[in-house]
């Protein structure tokens, strides 16, 4: 009796050229990644060398300089950043988990996908629109200002804190819900109780994410917060220096210590934008570790 033959051993003409199809997507794909890796690399190196020369304790302890003046620094920009950043924060993430909690757990699956679809034309909209909007909504006949500029940054954080959010809401075990409601609970507090304890951490990774978009974005700033004193303003109420905006502005001064400022305020700017990707992308990973454990 002669042994049964396995049909994925047998070599054919079309499992040939499919495995060399495979190979050479490999290649492709391997080839991709390591020239995203090159061009990284070439774009820290390049700005790192330009910007190091001009980093020093005065650079972000004082303010600028004067016109035609060397020195100075970029405390007013650092704080006007922390700030708008810190308020876009705390108007996005209430409204981003609360759509992504609604889309998970309440919607209609019809009115979810509704929802998802409009959270990524929202995504996509250049943010230069998203200025353009504030400006007309808020800046028109108020002046410029941190709060319409945090407005704006809002618009462009809540749709990647809601997207973000619920997919790691749907990560959590569907019996964990089931535990919760099994013991009375109304299923808005097994929300509270037991399912956003669970993705806390996929909350947080989607904040880091979305502040680290925000707090590079230029466009919505220059119709909300361009025109600023060169020094530190802690009112909301009036417009604040930026790093983006610095950068803009210094790049095209004719100022040779001026397009060094912006360099130095870059490589600054990249930096904190890289690690809060890396620190995103580490509690990413936890998170998902620990709701695999649950499961």
């Amino acid at each position: 009796m002669s042994a049964e033959v396995n049909p994925l051993t047998i070599v054919t003409p079309r499992s040939r050229r499919r495995t060399r199809v495979g190979v050479l997507m490999e290649i492709l794909s391997t080839a991709a990644a390591v020239l995203a890796i090159v061009v990284l690399g070439v774009v820290v190196i390049s700005v790192a060398r330009k910007g190091l020369p001009a980093i020093n304790t005065d650079f972000f302890t004082k303010n600028p300089a004067p016109v035609f003046q060397t020195g100075g620094g970029i405390k007013n920009a650092i704080v006007g950043t922390l700030i708008m950043t810190g308020m876009a924060t705390l108007i996005s993430v209430p409204v981003g988990v609360l759509i992504a909690i609604f889309n998970t757990e309440f919607a209609p699956p019809p009115v979810a996908e509704a929802v998802r679809i409009g959270l990524n034309v929202l995504a996509g909209v250049p943010t230069i629109v998203i200025g353009i909007f504030i400006f007309g909504l808020l800046v028109v006949g108020n002046g410029q200002s941190a709060l319409a500029a945090s407005a704006g940054l809002s618009i462009v954080m809540v749709p990647l804190i809601a997207r973000a959010t619920e997919e790691v809401l749907a990560l959590v075990p569907s019996t964990l819900r089931e535990g919760g409601m099994a013991l009375g609970a109304t299923r808005a507090r097994t929300v509270i109780t037991v399912i956003l304890p669970t993705a806390v951490g996929g909350i947080v990774t989607a904040t880091i994410v979305a502040v680290a978009r925000a707090a590079g974005e230029t466009a919505p700033l220059l119709f909300t917060s361009s025109i600023f004193a060169n020094q530190v303003v802690t009112d909301v109420h009036q417009a604040m220096a930026s790093i983006p905006l610095t950068i803009f502005v210094d790049s095209e001064s004719p100022s040779v210590a001026d397009q060094q400022t912006a360099w130095a305020a870059a490589l600054v700017l990249m930096a904190g934008v890289l690690i809060m990707g890396i620190i995103g992308r580490a509690l990413s990973l936890r998170t998902r570790r620990q709701i695999e454990r649950a499961r």
